[in-house]
């Protein structure tokens, strides 16, 4: 039984059916979850257009222009019009039951889903928790009197807002601040922080924040959103002395587990939080070997991509007890989700893209590696052929005890196809002498890993 049918729980049950095991979904609304229809694709749906035509004017003689409109009818395409219909035919040819209703925990291996007719489920072997999460909101006075968006009417809205304001300089806000600016919006970006994405390198949001300014985006670093009132239709945030009018805002200020509602109390565990789980993603805490949470519900690594790695650890994980095989849950062992720890990839689909993967600098120094690091431009055959005035970043983390990378960062136009490069080296755990030997095709922007490789050996 898995609670919750985005692309986590999907993963999950068709794992566990793949090996010879039977598997329903429980899902309260569109089977595919946040992802597929509030989140990564229409979020990129709306990203796409205007970094294709940002591209071509990077190039001599040309010229683009496109229709907002357009954009939102591609928008509503990718999402077939927030219909789950294809989905559900998908997981049932898949082999999958799904079962509509909110679900809840209500004792060991059992499942009740609330609906006109509540019914009770039994599992065999395993009950999986994939809720995702739920967007935050954070204590500014008069937030709860105005109308706001969160991501989710963001990647929904049907109109362009001719002013938005965005709260929040992570991805969600760099993403739709972009977005918005290149449909038409006036932009005023407020970030509380020193910079953006502050997860990332720090010459990453500083490259964000000079794009985005570039084209126009009104970013306040080091700014608090002191109060929120309604102005007419409008809404009116207080930036300290200064009051600017909008006529939507986005609250763009972090998610949290969606596990309060879930039933876990049944079991003796505190809602509301992120649940604990080992790396094949049993449950701490829960007897029996039969409750296991993956993705954001799990507090370990919020991405989707690496949500749905956890649910494949756990779908084989769960079919292995059920078979009676030996799970393997050593370091990068088959049942493992190592990665969770040391390899989590993250793109953020700005323009420049952000792409990074592992340790940051000052993360692999917090945990006790002596590192070093090699930052330099992008700035290469294939990044000068890509666009005129191809502005790139590039750093990579070497553990200069084993001789490997455990963080690398692109920063810069088309990059987030080269992670997945990176993700190997670290993953593989690649020896720098050894790395030297893999040579990039020329002229691509790839040629950047040579330039690194030069400099860390200088």
């Amino acid at each position: 039984m898995v609670i919750g049918g985005g692309p986590v729980g999907e993963n999950a049950a068709d794992y566990a059916v793949r090996a010879g095991l039977s598997a329903a979904i429980v899902e309260s609304e569109l089977l595919g979850g946040e992802c597929s229809y509030w989140a990564c694709m229409p979020s990129k749906a709306l990203l796409r257009t205007g970094h294709a035509a940002a591209a071509l004017r990077r190039l001599p003689g040309t010229t683009a222009e496109f229709d907002p409109r357009a954009v939102l009818a591609r928008r509503d395409a990718i999402t077939h019009d927030w219909d789950d219909a294809g989905q559900v035919e998908w997981a049932e040819g898949a082999g999958m039951a799904v079962v509509r209703g909110h679900g809840r925990i209500s004792g060991e291996r059992t499942v009740t889903v609330d609906g006109p007719d509540p019914i009770t489920l039994t599992a065999r072997h395993a009950v999986v928790v994939s809720t995702g999460s739920v967007a935050v909101t954070p204590p500014v006075p008069g937030l709860d009197t105005v109308r706001t968006w969160t991501s989710r009417d963001a990647t929904s809205a049907k109109e362009v807002p001719p002013r938005l304001g965005v709260l929040g300089g992570g991805v969600v806000g760099c993403e739709m601040a972009q977005a918005f600016q290149r449909l038409g919006s006036q932009v005023v970006l407020v970030q509380r922080g020193p910079r953006l994405l502050a997860g990332a390198e720090p010459f990453a949001g500083e490259m964000v924040a000079a794009a985005l300014r570039q084209e126009g985006v009104d970013v306040r670093l080091d700014t608090g959103l002191d109060g929120v009132a309604a102005e007419g239709d409008a809404i009116a945030l207080r930036l300290g002395a200064e009051t600017v009018v909008v006529d939507e805002l986005l609250v763009a200020t972090g998610r949290r587990p969606a596990s309060a509602d879930v039933g876990v109390d049944a079991v003796g565990l505190e809602p509301g939080g992120a649940l604990a789980v080992d790396d094949s993603g049993l449950v701490e805490g829960v007897d029996g070997q039969w409750l296991y949470a993956a993705g954001d519900v799990t507090g370990r690594a919020p991405l989707t991509h690496q949500g749905k790695y956890a649910a494949r650890i756990a779908g084989g994980a769960i079919a292995a007890r059920a078979a009676g095989r030996p799970v393997d849950t050593s370091p990068w062992g088959e049942h493992s989700a190592t990665a969770d720890h040391v390899a989590v990839t993250q793109v953020v689909f700005t323009d420049p893209e952000v792409a990074w993967v592992g340790r940051t600098a000052a993360a692999a120094r917090e945990a006790g590696i002596d590192v070093r690091v090699v930052e330099l431009p992008i700035a290469v055959a294939g990044s000068s052929l890509h666009a005129d005035g191809y502005e790139g970043r590039a750093s990579m983390v070497v553990d200069e005890a084993r001789g490997v990378l455990v963080g690398v960062t692109f920063v810069g136009q088309d990059v987030a196809e080269m992670l997945h490069s990176a993700t190997i080296a670290v993953v593989g755990e690649v020896p720098l002498p050894r790395l030297w030997h893999a040579v990039p095709a020329y002229p691509t922007i790839s040629e950047v890993w040579l330039r690194l490789l030069e400099a860390y050996r200088s």
